[in-house]
């Protein structure tokens, strides 16, 4: 999995490519924990993500919460017929703001 960060004043924009489960999602994880001092929009461009496990599914439970807590926003963008599937059969789709 590869991560890719874009920070543009108070907006944050993590790429995320490849598989995101249990072996890739502590250093999602870390990557969220540690870098949301400033942010009050947070967006997920997984338009190069693969596939997202329960794993995954929590980094992002967690990061809404979060941001929620701060009072800032959270969305995800981009993901392929695959993921959104996931958060479908999952309930993800009504929980957090997919476009």
């Amino acid at each position: 999995m590869t991560i890719n960060k874009t920070l543009n004043e108070t907006a944050l924009t993590i790429e995320v490519e490849g598989r995101l489960d249990t072996v890739t999602a502590p250093e999602l994880e870390k990557e969220v924990k540690g870098g949301l001092d400033s942010v009050q929009a947070l967006t997920f461009d997984f338009s190069k993500l693969e596939y997202i496990s329960s794993a995954g599914l929590r980094v992002l439970l967690t990061a809404q919460k979060l941001m929620k807590k701060k009072g800032g926003s959270m969305v995800i963008k981009g993901s392929s017929e695959d993921v959104l599937e996931i958060f479908e059969i999952t309930g993800f789709s009504t929980l957090l703001d997919i476009e």
